[in-house]
């Protein structure tokens, strides 16, 4: 939309970000320290699958793999992948027990409770995950405008962070 000049001048922003984190079922017991070169194939156990978005098409895929490969475990792991259409998908494979790890965005595993959050990975091991806003091109842009503003309000703020989101304006 940006290169085909359809935004409006001065409205694009980034809104918000997201974290990318290994979760398992709510009443789990896995430890697991996401870092360098950490044992995620012994945590999956015998025969444990991990499920993640399709690496090679989804987004939430592709961080997975680049965070994966960034700490050293990718290899360990790439014939042990549950790959799931989406991550909504992948997060419906671990809250049904039918894989004992995930990759989700934080956002996903905030809303399902039938998960809990093993760890964080961290932001240096994948590209930024994050939420761009804008006001397109159009009839109402003084209301679009209105919805940026609304969008960037405390309030909004609190509810995006109620919901697992970071809110990237001041």
């Amino acid at each position: 939309v940006e290169a085909t000049g359809r935004i409006v001048a001065g409205t694009r922003r980034n809104l918000l970000g997201n974290a990318l984190v290994l979760i398992g079922p709510a009443q789990g017991n896995v430890q697991l320290r996401i870092e360098q070169g950490f044992d995620l194939a012994g945590a999956l156990g015998g025969d444990g699958r991990l499920a993640i978005a399709t690496p090679d098409s989804v987004p939430a895929g592709k961080y997975s793999k680049a965070a994966l490969i960034s700490l050293g475990v990718w290899d360990s792991v790439a014939s042990r992948l549950a790959p799931a259409a989406h991550v909504r998908a992948a997060l419906r494979f671990v809250a049904s027990a039918e894989t004992p790890l995930g990759i989700v965005y934080r956002s996903d595993a905030v809303s399902e409770p039938r998960v809990r959050v093993v760890d964080t990975f961290p932001q240096s091991s994948h590209a930024p995950i994050i939420y761009p806003i804008a006001a397109i091109q159009g009839d109402d842009v003084e209301s679009a405008r209105h919805l940026l503003d609304l969008l960037e309000s405390a309030q909004a703020g609190a509810v995006f962070q109620r919901c697992g989101f970071d809110s990237l304006t001041p």
